[in-house]
């Protein structure tokens, strides 16, 4: 079976969460609500790929987040590919009153409460990811 390994991170402020709709732009997942989530590129450290991500997909620099919990990689099967999973590295991260300028990647973006997400069209086990973080 085949894996790629990538990074999915959730921004709380107060007591929401940030999700984003992954817009029509993306190879994979297009039009489905997801954390920021990125490909981890050869060795690249996890940590450092979710930072680089949270700046490239909603324009926050490093030092305006605080990292409150990652938890062990989760392996989730992939409902697009044949043979594939998801290595997935969480993260739950902290900001106070982010500005969030969205790259191409993503179409908008919504401040929800953890109870809300089972209302949205998600990427396959977001919410899972997200109560393993919680």
């Amino acid at each position: 079976m085949r894996s790629t390994k990538i990074v999915t991170s959730f921004i709380k402020d107060n007591e929401k969460l940030l999700i984003l709709k992954r817009s029509d732009k993306v190879k994979s997942m297009k039009g489905l609500w997801a954390g920021i989530s990125g490909i981890i590129e050869k060795n690249e450290e996890p940590l450092k790929r979710a930072k680089i991500e949270i700046l490239e997909e909603v324009g926050i620099i490093e030092d305006k987040i605080t990292l409150v919990r990652s938890v062990e990689e989760m392996r989730i099967n992939s409902p697009q590919y044949e043979n594939h999973e998801w290595e997935i590295f969480p993260f739950l991260f902290e900001a106070k009153n982010p500005i969030i300028k969205l790259n191409w990647e993503n179409s908008e973006f919504k401040w929800i409460n953890k109870e809300e997400l089972e209302n949205y069209d998600t990427v396959p086990s977001l919410q899972k990811v997200l109560f393993n973080l919680l």
